[in-house]
């Protein structure tokens, strides 16, 4: 295995210092079939439950990604990224995150032993920064954090490797088993449409490379918020709008680093991206919360998107999947 860059296609070794190419060419993974990754760490992460439910007169299904050992889908991704680093004999890791995937990180990080740091937005929620650092992890804030922390993280790495789940091809190789696991779920048949919270795409770009293993793509529908939604610009080649505050808080990327690799998935799949309100993301989280399932607030926006993509009714026999990005004890 090893990275190469997507623009120069120059090679790089999995435990490389460096995040991108020089060419400033973001990093892909090479795989052959022969590859494995490593396995060694576990927190007895497992098959998520596919939960069939119906709202508004629509079946759906709900990936219950909440609960994953840490309570997010970004589980998957540290769970590979972590491996593969400790199998390598990394020991010191740096990542900047507003949330779920600094969490996830710094608890695998603490299964393996290793020192980590996550530089996180001074406007983070509370309930994540207190996991991050239940984990052992140390927590670096920074001062209007959601613009200038990937940065900091980027100026401060030192010697310690840049655990990052947008630079690092690992992270999405780990998201990879969620489709697979939609697939086992569904008797070899993979859904018609997923329908997910978008902002910087780890979900997005995992499941799309996921289902191209599998050889059958669904429709891949991403939802943004309309206060922050880069991605419908891209998509369908509009300028750049206000970047404002949105309850959905995971998914407001103001400038996403893979936006090119996000709209080649959606095109590849047929899909589509969406925007959605506010008030309609609340509205989907109560909705989901009088059926048992309590989430944070991005998951509820794949709700509120579904809800709009089938404004005038489902096919009895679409199979549509939602994954719950994570908890709502996270927010």
């Amino acid at each position: 295995m090893y990275f190469y860059c997507e623009t120069c296609k120059k090679q790089y070794p999995l435990n490389s210092h460096s995040y991108r190419c020089k060419c400033g060419g973001m990093f892909h993974l090479h795989k052959d079939a022969a590859d494995e990754i490593a396995k060694e760490i576990t927190l007895g992460e497992r098959e998520t439950p596919l939960l069939p439910i119906r709202i508004d007169g629509l079946d759906l299904l709900l990936k219950l990604e909440n609960l994953q050992p840490t309570g997010s889908f970004k589980d998957r991704g540290a769970y590979t990224l972590i491996n593969e680093l400790a199998h390598l004999g990394i020991q010191k890791i740096a990542l900047d995150s507003s949330g779920n995937a600094g969490a996830s990180v710094a608890a695998y990080a603490a299964a393996a032993g290793m020192d980590c740091t996550v530089y996180v937005p001074d406007d983070a929620s509370s309930e994540v920064v207190a996991q991050i650092e239940a984990y052992g992890a140390k927590i670096v804030k920074v001062m209007n954090g959601r613009m200038h922390v990937c940065a900091a993280v980027k100026a401060n790495l030192g010697d310690a490797y840049y655990a990052s789940h947008v630079y690092n091809p690992l992270f999405f190789e780990g998201i990879k088993s969620m489709a697979h696991e939609m697939c086992h779920q569904l008797d070899g048949h993979i859904p018609d449409y997923v329908i997910m919270p978008v902002g910087n795409g780890t979900m997005l770009i995992g499941l799309f490379l996921g289902f191209m293993e599998i050889g059958r793509l669904p429709r891949l529908i991403a939802v943004q918020s309309s206060k922050c939604a880069p991605l419908y610009e891209a998509f369908y080649g509009l300028p750049a709008g206000p970047r404002k505050t949105t309850i959905a808080e995971a998914i407001r990327i103001e400038a996403p680093k893979r936006l090119d690799d996000m709209v080649r998935a959606l095109k590849s799949s047929g899909g589509d991206v969406i925007t959605v309100e506010d008030k309609d993301i609340l509205t989907a989280k109560k909705e989901l919360g009088r059926r048992g399932v309590y989430v944070e607030m991005t998951s509820a926006a794949a709700l509120a998107g579904a809800r709009r993509i089938f404004a005038d009714g489902k096919p009895d026999n679409y199979r549509v999947v939602l994954p719950m990005t994570g908890s709502g004890l996270k927010r």
